[in-house]
This record gives structure tokens, C-alpha cells and sequence, in this order.
């Protein structure tokens, strides 16, 4: 199979809000990760996007987003209604094709626009599911009870996991929301939906991404120090909620054991957790034990922009094996209700 990597990586500062359009979103990133490099949009191969028309509430918005490129000679361009990571999945498919040899990844959203719990309901059963108007986080909340009931986890579990990711992110300047924070003062908060509460919730942001793939001998010209993809996998589990263990993860345990994470030690892990009890079960799945440092950048519990969150996981764990802190990293990005896809890659040095 033919040697992929990421070689740049570049995202905007996660805010609350921010006042931009989707080229005004698109071009700092794109152009960073490019510039990083080396390199021009005349040099990518291939470009592909991930977002979603439910935010702006238009369709086709992410047409509007290709304004941020270079508009002339045409490019060769894709798009998928997901997040971003799951463009990279496209892009690296394409470059192992063997006719280009770079291809620009990016992704852009925009939370602010509206009431993102309530939307994402769209992803529920249109028939049994939609009309009850189950929200992200309502839906999350059954997810933790179901823990707390088979004994996995407590609520005291959920929030040491939200402190961790809280003072990881006081490191990350992109990130929207940072400690200090504690354990008490967590479970002291009011439940949203018990026996979620704020701080186990990730913050809505407004954010964009973006990465450059290259593969082989273009990669090693690009960077000293590639971030090779040495696997990648995607699984999804049932569209109803009662037909799967919510305490568990059977996609990303297979994703995980697809692409190799147990083959080799991993020195830090990414993962894509939008709600703090998430990160329990995906760690589980992986099998991730005490030796791997998860979510050093704070993870989505420190800004989670929908459609971008997935990708900016893998541009984190790739930045620490460009840089030389990691030499063996995970990737992870989830998208549907309660874990139902997710997207697991290793990511090594050479």
C-alpha cells in the first residue's frame, strides 16, 4: 500500500463566535497549512471538505467555502456532509490512487448560527426518533445513565475526566474553554439532563481546519518528519439506540483493532469525546491504558466546533509526531448519536 501522511496542519483560535463568512473562515486555514510547507494550491492535487448545510441553514453552503481557494485554473474538489476527518479518510483513499501525490483537507463551522443540540436530532430515526425531538445531549445523558446503572463509571469519573481535558487545554491557544477547574466544583453544578452537567458537555465553538496529506517521497521532501499513516479505519453501529450497548463501543473497537493501535505503544491519543463520559468508552474500546497521554491539546472538552472537531484530532496527534514529541500517536473522530461512527488512525515517525 502506498505511504500516506499528514504534513501540515493548521486551524483557527475556537471561539464562541466568530464573524465570518465561509471563505473568510476557509482561506486562513487552507493558506496556512499550505504556506507551512511550501506550497500553493497550483501544487495540491486534490482538495476535499467536510461540513454541514444544517448549520447555516442553506443549501450547498459549502460551494460558497471553495471561494477561500484559488478560483482559477478549476481544482479538483469533494466534499462530504461530515466532519472533516472523515474528508481526510476520502483524501488519503484518493492519494493511494498513485496519479497526484498532495491533497488538501479542510473543514469550517459554525455553532453560533443555532441551537446545534436541537439540530443534530436530525440524525436520529425520522420516523420513531425525530418526532420525539431527542437532542444531542439528551441523548448523551441516556448514554451516561446507561453507565452509571452497569456500574462502569460514576459521575466522579465523568468529571475527572472533564478537569484533565480542562487544564490540558490551558497549554492549546486554539482552545474555547480552559481550567482551572475541579472535581467538586463540577458536581456541584446543576444537571443539563442528569446526569450530564455543563462542564461534561463540550462548548459549542465556531472554528476551521485544516491538513496537507502527501505521500512517499513527497512528504519526505515536504517535512523532516512525517506523520505517516500507517492505519486508518472506519465502522458504524445501528442507527437505533436500542439496538446497541451504549456502555461500549463495538465500531470503535474494531476501527481501532483495523488499524493497528494495539500493534505498538501509543504515546498520545486524540480522541474525539464530545461528552466526558465518552472518552471512558472509547478508551476502552482502543484499549488505552495509563501509558498514553489522551487529549494533551484538552480534546473537544475544551472546543468542540462541529464538523471540524473530528479533523482538528487529527492535525493534534499529527503535530506531535511532526514535532518529534510523539513517535506513535491515535487519531479518533465520531460523528451520530452516541459513538455511532467513528474513524480511528495510528500515526507514527519514521
Amino acid at each position: 500500500m502506498r505511504e500516506v501522511a499528514i504534513v501540515s496542519f493548521s486551524q483557527l483560535p475556537s471561539s464562541k463566535v466568530i464573524h465570518a463568512d465561509e471563505p473568510e473562515l476557509v482561506q486562513p486555514v487552507t493558506a496556512a497549512a499550505m504556506e507551512q510547507i511550501g506550497l500553493t494550491q497550483d501544487d495540491i492535487g486534490f482538495t476535499c471538505s467536510g461540513s454541514t448545510d444544517y448549520l447555516p441553514g442553506r443549501p450547498f453552503s459549502f460551494v460558497a467555502a471553495v471561494d477561500g481557494l484559488k478560483a482559477w485554473p478549476p481544482i479538483r474538489e469533494s466534499h462530504v456532509e461530515m466532519d472533516g476527518a472523515f474528508a481526510l479518510y476520502e483524501a488519503w483513499v484518493r492519494l493511494l490512487h498513485g496519479d497526484i501525490d498532495t491533497a488538501l483537507v479542510f473543514s469550517f463551522g459554525r455553532c453560533s448560527l443555532g441551537p446545534v443540540p436541537e439540530v443534530l436530532n436530525v440524525q436520529n430515526d425520522p420516523y420513531y426518533v425525530q418526532p420525539l425531538g431527542l437532542d444531542a445531549i439528551s441523548a448523551a445523558a441516556l448514554q451516561a445513565r446507561a453507565m452509571i446503572d452497569a456500574r462502569k463509571a460514576t459521575e466522579r469519573d465523568f468529571a475527572e475526566v472533564a478537569v484533565r481535558n480542562r487544564q490540558n487545554a490551558v497549554r492549546n491557544p486554539n482552545a474555547h474553554v480552559k481550567g482551572p477547574l475541579d472535581v467538586e466544583a463540577i458536581l456541584a453544578e446543576p444537571y443539563i439532563s442528569s446526569p450530564l452537567r455543563k462542564s461534561l458537555c463540550s462548548p459549542l465553538s465556531d472554528s476551521a481546519a485544516a491538513v496537507v496529506l502527501a505521500a512517499g517521497d513527497t512528504a519526505r521532501k515536504l517535512v523532516e518528519r512525517p506523520a505517516w499513516i500507517r492505519g486508518i479505519d472506519h465502522r458504524t453501529e445501528p442507527h437505533a439506540l436500542g439496538q446497541r450497548d451504549l456502555t461500549a463501543s463495538a465500531s470503535a473497537k474494531l476501527a481501532a483493532e483495523k488499524a493497528g493501535v494495539r500493534k505498538g505503544k501509543v504515546d498520545v491519543a486524540e480522541l474525539h469525546a464530545p461528552f466526558a463520559h465518552q472518552e471512558i468508552i472509547l478508551r476502552e474500546a482502543m484499549g488505552l491504558g495509563e501509558g498514553t497521554e489522551i487529549n494533551p491539546s484538552g480534546g473537544a472538552l475544551a472546543a468542540n466546533s462541529l464538523m471540524t472537531t473530528g479533523l482538528i484530532r487529527f492535525g493534534e496527534a499529527a503535530s506531535r509526531v511532526l514535532s518529534g514529541s510523539a513517535d506513535r500517536a491515535v487519531a479518533h473522530a465520531t460523528s451520530g448519536a452516541c459513538l455511532q461512527h467513528n474513524l480511528v488512525a495510528v500515526l507514527e515517525g519514521e
